[in-house]
């Protein structure tokens, strides 16, 4: 880039993006200061882009600062910034500013609705998840399988099953979204969380992602929450076939006997996990020291 004979807008686009593509935030937020330090107006890419480099620092003060920049420059309208801007909030955790923004865009996509829908179900707000989608709906916009795992998730992480329950089923029949391993696991999960083990079954015998070790290893751990062995037997047989070096299924497994005072059984699976030569990863500790983002653009 330092070498090229001329710069122009794009060119520093590219590094830009290069930098966050790369989770090299810090240095997307440096050159796009410096860009602007050489006369370089940045565009509505410009923008979006650092926008989302503020939402993957969960960095607030700097996204504000972006966003005031954004309304100076007049691309507060741009539905691609738009986007990003809701999404920065919401990741910062400021979903009532993300939701405000949301609300004054005057014109939203697909992407947009999806952020929203997104911010609320990764900062615990089910219901208003729930409720943005059937505005969603409302509004014309049809859902894609991205809608559906991130109201899916919401619907899980807030103990919403029934309404779970129902988008999930209206994916294919009403939506013509076929499910995905991250839909059945969503599901699976909120059903799990509540205990509906009979439901969670009817699902693992009818999906087509049998052999991903991922959704046997969310039943487990609802098996776990509810001491549910049977079940746990039987999910902790599919990931000994699926992933034979995976300690966990065999240490769960054998918390669980203990948990209920099967000393013999606790034991037995334990001695197939030494017959089988499966070591237990080793617990670990670690300290984080980030750099400090909140430095003035």
């Amino acid at each position: 880039f330092s070498k090229l004979s001329e710069q122009d807008v794009v060119c520093w686009n590219s590094m830009i993006a290069g930098f966050s593509t790369n989770s090299l935030e810090q240095d997307a937020l440096t050159f796009f200061k410096r860009m602007r330090q050489f006369g370089f107006s940045p565009s509505e890419f410009s923008f979006a882009t650092i926008a989302s480099s503020c939402a993957k620092l969960s960095s607030l003060f700097q996204g504000q600062q972006i966003h005031a920049q954004i309304i100076k420059d007049g691309y507060v309208d741009d539905v691609f910034v738009g986007s990003s801007l809701a999404e920065m909030y919401c990741k910062c955790g400021d979903v009532g500013a993300a939701r405000s923004y949301f609300d004054m865009m005057p014109s939203k996509n697909i992407v947009t609705w999806n952020e929203m829908i997104h911010g609320y179900a990764q900062n615990g707000y089910g219901h208003e998840a729930v409720c943005l989608y059937k505005e969603m709906i409302s509004c014309g916009e049809k859902p894609d399988d991205i809608t559906f795992v991130a109201v899916l998730t919401a619907c899980s992480h807030s103990a919403l099953v029934n309404e779970g329950v129902e988008i999930f089923n209206a994916m294919l029949q009403k939506f013509e979204v076929v499910p995905k391993l991250d839909h059945y696991t969503c599901i699976i999960d909120c059903l799990g969380r509540a205990g509906r083990f009979h439901e969670v079954e009817i699902i693992l015998d009818t999906m087509p992602y049998k052999d991903d070790t991922i959704v046997w290893e969310v039943v487990l751990s609802s098996c776990r929450v509810h001491a549910n062995l049977s079940l746990a037997k039987r999910v902790a047989e599919e990931l000994y076939r699926l992933d034979p070096q995976n300690s966990a299924p065999y240490v769960l497994l054998a918390n669980m006997y203990s948990s209920m005072g099967r000393w013999d059984d606790a034991q037995v699976v334990r001695d197939l996990m030494s017959d089988n030569q499966v070591h237990k990863d080793p617990g670990y500790s670690r300290s984080e020291f980030t750099y400090d983002v909140q430095s003035t653009l």
